[in-house]
């Protein structure tokens, strides 16, 4: 029963939305995506998808998108990115997935999973870049997504799982930039590793990173050339 993890699928199965033109390594992602995927996880395993995972504006637009995911092998945990417009509210959502027959994926939001000795939990973030549009209220959206991440890492440590992972689709500490008030949750439940996706095109920048203690660590699927990570148990070295 292994972990992994997979941001940013950005599929676009019924919109149009080519991905290869945003460069060369994301030409054929959905054949490449599925090709690793179907390579590395099993039907016994799990696989967090942490935001940016359709295109499709709609429930009827995303449709084919969470079919492909949901026909993959293993259970898919779903976060929400900033381009998951489809996304509605938990229960509308789920009733979606109920009727589509969707039995492999589960919603990330104000809530945790234990998987093995792990506790999965999170929220969207927040991430100071021009996917943040100008004239928003900066301040309430952070407290918003902090408490979101207070109340999964709440729910987390009611688990009485080994170790609480964080999985974001903002990156909290990237470069120059820190979101303190998600920090301050991370640290108060003494997180070790934190997942992130979002981050397209730069790879230069590093795969992981410490900072205040704890591991960041990217998992966009294209830094990833859209192959799952493996996420160990605590009992093994990083």
């Amino acid at each position: 029963m292994a972990l992994f993890a997979l941001s940013d699928t950005h599929l676009s199965l019924r919109t149009e939305k080519p991905m290869d033109i945003f460069g060369e390594r994301w030409k054929n992602h959905t054949e490449r995506l599925k090709y690793f995927w179907e390579k590395a996880v099993g039907k016994e395993d799990t696989v967090v998808i942490p935001g940016d995972i359709s295109w499709g504006m709609t429930f009827e637009e995303c449709q084919p998108d969470l079919k492909f995911l949901n026909d993959l092998p293993g259970k898919k945990i779903l976060g929400k990115g900033n381009h998951d417009y489809w996304w509605s509210t938990v229960s509308k959502t789920q009733k979606f997935f109920d009727d589509s027959g969707f039995d492999t994926l589960s919603l990330l939001h104000n809530n945790a999973y234990l998987v093995g000795n792990l506790a999965v939990c999170g929220s969207r973030g927040w991430f100071s870049d021009s996917a943040n549009p100008s004239g928003i209220d900066r301040r309430k959206i952070v407290l918003r997504e902090a408490g979101r991440l207070e109340r999964s890492l709440e729910a987390g440590a009611e688990l009485r799982a080994e170790e609480l992972l964080a999985f974001l689709h903002f990156p909290p500490v990237l470069g120059d930039f820190v979101c303190q008030e998600l920090l301050d949750v991370l640290e108060k439940y003494h997180v070790k590793r934190c997942f992130y996706g979002h981050m397209h095109g730069q790879y230069s920048i590093p795969k992981f990173f410490d900072y205040a203690g704890i591991r960041f660590t990217v998992v966009a699927a294209d830094h990833l050339q859209f192959q799952p990570l493996p996420i160990s148990d605590p009992s093994e070295k990083f």
